[in-house]
């Protein structure tokens, strides 16, 4: 591995770590402030602080099965580990890393709660639309979801993900690549 490909998955990981501190950090003034208390609120009848402990998954679904979780964000992170390992150190999927890392500190967040209290603890309340109650955990999840659906969908193309395959190489694969390189070389 480069070592500028290793320098920066040691950013990822800093960044990463700090995003999961942030959110067990919110999770600790929740309890602190909101736990067995009346819901703090900011905006009348639109936003809330609300002290919730969710022992399922996205609104509530799933109660009860934290292995179940765990296993689910174990493959996960997994998972965001392998794009960012294969992503190319380059400007263009800087915004596609900031979605991976996202998503892995929501994984990791949520997954400490689950397997050291059981739940997972939620605070925000949108009033106004009755939408469950989440945490930041979930925003960093929500957000880099939808933002990378728009990413794969409408900003990159097949070829410039092909970095996402399992498949190795072959020599035509390369020499395919070649040769597509060395066209835009002629035109440059």
């Amino acid at each position: 591995m480069k070592k500028n490909k290793v320098i920066h998955i040691i950013v990822d990981i800093v960044i990463i770590a700090l995003l999961v501190w942030f959110d067990q950090f919110t999770k600790a003034l929740a309890v602190d402030k909101l736990m067995n208390k009346r819901a703090f609120i900011i905006i009348n009848n639109v936003f809330e602080l609300n002290y919730l402990e969710n022992r399922g998954a996205a609104f509530g679904m799933l109660q009860n099965k934290q292995y179940m979780f765990a296993f689910t964000g174990t493959v996960m992170l997994i998972i965001v580990l392998y794009v960012l390992l294969k992503m190319p150190v380059m400007k263009r999927y800087y915004i596609f890393e900031i979605c991976c890392i996202l998503i892995a500190a929501g994984a990791i967040g949520n997954m400490i709660d689950r397997l050291t209290q059981g739940y997972v603890v939620d605070f925000f309340y949108f009033v106004l639309i009755n939408f469950p109650i989440f945490n930041v955990a979930d925003i960093y999840v929500t957000v880099s979801c939808i933002a990378l659906a728009i990413l794969i969908l409408f900003v990159y193309s097949d070829s410039e993900l092909s970095f996402l395959s399992i498949k190795k190489k072959t020599i035509s694969d390369d020499s395919e690549n070649i040769s597509k390189k060395e066209t835009v070389d002629e035109e440059l």
